[in-house]
């Protein structure tokens, strides 16, 4: 899907900030303002592209001088690894949800940081590593952790707009939340939605991501920021569940007759999801679904993740 890089204006002090093609690490973010007020929805992936962000922002709105509020939607680097442009020194409050806060401090820039510079001794799977994020420079990232959780449901003010962060995590990742504007019809989804391409079930259970999408569709929206990918409707999450409720359709007999999560996806046919990229995350996925099956309740270990994708890739 073809869109431009850069800040996009929604409309009415409303902005998203987009990477294209959406792909490993390079994610979306937003930016709600009123008056003086701003809140910043998620970071980037390393201190250069959060930075860009930031400077884009400030040429846009004087709202975006100094960023009152910033919401991590879930712990993946690259949505949170720039906290400390706008946290701590920054003078921005942080918030997430509790089990997202709880996931930032497992993985932090100097541990992602260690892992590149250990890939080339790792492999395929270094190599695949090196592939997805051999483009990002973690060295000098210092982790910058809320300073506020909530678990369930917080509604916040920014000037007179009404936001309302909804936590429908584990899926995505453990604590996955969706940044809802009820009074102006627009979702930041953070990573429930990846529009154009595989999503991928670190977390699980899918079932869950299921229900997330099915309550992103209860919303009245006109318009969503996914987490990664162009601007997207409301068809895009009902496309997305329909994606995880054919894997659940075909991975029962997947899973009875043994075949491992990388058989499994290379025996699917993906019909209308064929040309989505990320092709090598359907193994996780499936993993995800099979643990579930079994009644596994930890998920799949990133290593073992990494391990899937580099021999599907």
């Amino acid at each position: 899907m073809s869109y431009t890089e850069g800040l996009h204006e929604l409309g009415n002090a409303l902005y998203a900030y987009l990477q294209p093609d959406g792909g490993w690490g390079l994610s979306n973010a937003g930016l709600i303002c009123d008056g003086d007020q701003s809140l910043l929805v998620d970071t980037l992936f390393d201190r250069r592209l959060t930075e860009r962000m930031l400077d884009a922002m400030r040429r846009a709105t004087r709202s975006a001088a100094r960023i009152d509020t910033l919401v991590n939607t879930h712990a993946n680097g690259d949505h949170c690894y720039g906290n400390q442009l706008v946290g701590g020194a920054g003078g921005a409050r942080i918030i997430a949800s509790e089990r997202t806060a709880s996931e930032m401090s497992e993985l932090p820039p100097s541990a992602f940081a260690a892992l590149a510079e250990q890939a080339p001794n790792m492999g395929a799977v270094g190599e695949f590593f090196l592939d997805c994020f051999g483009q990002f420079d973690f060295t000098g990232l210092e982790l910058v952790l809320p300073d506020h959780t909530f678990s369930g449901e917080l509604t916040l003010s920014v000037g007179s707009r009404e936001v309302r962060l909804i936590e429908v995590g584990p899926a995505h990742t453990r604590g996955d939340t969706l940044v809802h504007l009820p009074g102006e019809r627009i979702l930041f989804s953070g990573d429930i939605l990846f529009h154009g391409a595989h999503p991928i079930a670190w977390a699980g259970p899918v079932s869950n991501w299921i229900a997330a999408c099915d309550r992103i569709l209860e919303m009245d929206l006109e318009l969503i920021v996914p987490g990664h990918g162009p601007l997207a409707e409301p068809a895009a999450v009902a496309e997305l569940k329909a994606y995880f409720e054919y894997l659940y359709a075909q991975a029962g007999a997947l899973h009875a007759k043994g075949a491992t999560p990388v058989e499994a996806a290379r025996e699917l046919a993906l019909d209308r999801w064929a040309d989505w990229g990320e092709g090598e995350r359907l193994a996780v996925n499936l993993a995800t679904i099979f643990r579930e099956l079994e009644g596994a309740s930890e998920p799949v270990s990133a290593l073992e993740a990494f391990a899937q994708m580099a021999e599907l890739a």
